[in-house]
């Protein structure tokens, strides 16, 4: 069993640059793909971007110019940074996690075993 815990969210400004943490616990991330997903309100989740355990990235197309997805195994640590945030960028934010030892990242829910609680960012205009 893996626990997935996000931090790093809260009011920011639009414009600026946002980083967020999912620290996992119960099994070493080194043989997972790992994801980052958003849900907006009255939205559907979406998949924002994700790292397979090559290191491999895989990004949404609305935020591929903004986006950073990286990891560190060592701290069993999967990070977001989005730069040049703008309102619609409001929602919450969950990291995801799935067995692969393949060069993979999957954008669908389904394909995620393990899902944090989830980090809300706002961004004000």
């Amino acid at each position: 069993q893996v626990q997935l815990v996000e931090s790093g969210g809260g009011l920011v400004q639009t414009g600026d640059s946002l980083r967020l943490s999912c620290v996992a616990s119960g099994r070493p991330l080194s043989s997972f793909a790992l994801a980052w997903f958003r849900q907006a309100p009255g939205e559907e989740r979406e998949f924002v971007g994700g790292i397979a355990w090559s290191g491999s990235t895989k990004y949404a197309d609305f935020v591929k110019d903004r986006l950073t997805v990286s990891r560190d195994n060592a701290k069993n640590t999967v990070y977001l940074k989005l730069d040049r945030l703008k309102p619609e960028d409001t929602a919450a934010y969950y990291c995801a996690a799935t067995v692969s030892r393949a060069n993979w990242v999957g954008a669908q829910r389904d394909q995620y075993n393990y899902w944090g609680q989830g980090t809300q960012v706002t961004v004000s205009s």
